[in-house]
């Protein structure tokens, strides 16, 4: 059985099964409201059952208490519907209406996913989640006070652990550790999430992607949250890399394709080696895309990857027609020197 949720003061309006928690509806259908734990201890989803009624199938969680539970409020990641529902919360619409946090998290997991790329899996605190748009990054914060950035690579439905795609850079002193040194179970510290690089779900234009090189992992989290929210827009994925080795994850996206007829993927090699045997694209990734889509008026342009591929598209996109204001990109810049990260 499913019920009508309706969200004040914005109106929005979801359903949400009888036996899923208001939070997990309204984050499966794109919808945000304030959470961090998920696990009914820090209070931050609370708002007001204005009508209906809400059960809780394990108890009353413990950051609620009597007197509020009595006044109608419910902690939202908890409370399972039980008739249509009408609820005062306030809703996160931006990236500022998320406040950074600084929080401890080990190694969960580590994949070589290819001979310069480690995926690192992290795993907060007891019942801790981090709240995020799917596209933002975190800061690693290290012992000696510096920070390294990273974007988050999963969706935020998916917030059991937090995925990092991290490349090995010459002389970087952080991608050194974490290739040579770092262990599963390991401590770390990071801040976050920051950015402004999301999905803007409001806009009806089709959209085009462009990633280079592990700029594959913020998109990632875009294009997953994009599935799971069952989003109509046309997405068009193309992604730039030297050889067919450094397309680390390309089952995924081929896979999205086949399952997804709104979803189309490009991988485009600028030096393919002999042995790729490769039958694509070729060349720069930004040219391969405007070979297919010259004119880009009316279209919605997320890019990420290195300064240089940014620069060149960010250029020729607009003179293409793109519209500044529907680009959106994550240029990943390095620390200088023996800072790099």
């Amino acid at each position: 059985m499913s019920y009508k949720i309706t969200l004040q003061p914005s109106g929005h309006r979801f359903t949400a099964e009888a036996d899923e928690s208001v939070l997990d509806a309204a984050l499966r259908q794109g919808l945000i409201i304030p959470y961090s734990c998920r696990g009914g201890t820090c209070g931050r989803c609370m708002g007001k059952v204005v009508e209906g009624e809400v059960r809780y199938p394990d108890g009353q969680p413990p950051a609620l208490s009597t007197t509020e539970a009595a006044i109608g409020q419910a902690l939202f990641c908890q409370a399972r519907p039980a008739s249509d529902l009408v609820v005062e919360v306030r809703e996160v619409r931006r990236s500022e209406d998320i406040q950074p946090r600084r929080l401890p998290c080990r190694v969960a997991q580590i994949d070589e996913l290819a001979h310069d790329v480690r995926r690192l899996w992290l795993q907060l605190p007891g019942n801790e989640r981090l709240q995020f748009f799917a596209g933002q990054y975190i800061d690693i914060l290290l012992k000696d006070g510096r920070r390294r950035g990273f974007s988050l690579a999963n969706a935020p439905h998916a917030d059991e652990l937090l995925e990092l795609h991290i490349r090995l850079v010459p002389g970087g002193t952080f991608t050194r550790y974490v290739f040579s040194e770092l262990k599963e179970g390991a401590l770390l510290r990071f801040e976050g999430p920051f950015g402004q690089f999301y999905l803007r779900e409001d806009s009806p234009r089709p959209i085009l992607m462009l990633a280079g090189g592990t700029g594959f992992a913020p998109l990632k989290g875009i294009i997953e949250h994009a599935l799971h929210t069952g989003l109509e827009r046309p997405m068009h994925l193309y992604w730039g890399v030297r050889s067919r080795r450094d397309l680390y994850l390309d089952a995924l996206p081929r896979r999205w394709a086949q399952e997804h007829p709104n979803f189309r993927y490009t991988p485009v090699l600028s030096e393919p080696a002999a042995e790729d045997d490769w039958q694509g694209s070729t060349g720069w990734v930004h040219e391969a895309l405007l070979a297919d889509h010259p004119r880009l008026e009316g279209y919605d342009v997320y890019m990420s990857g290195p300064p240089p591929m940014i620069e060149a598209a960010r250029a020729d996109f607009v003179a293409r027609g793109l519209r500044e204001e529907h680009l959106f990109f994550d240029s990943f810049d390095y620390a200088a020197d023996s800072q790099l990260s």
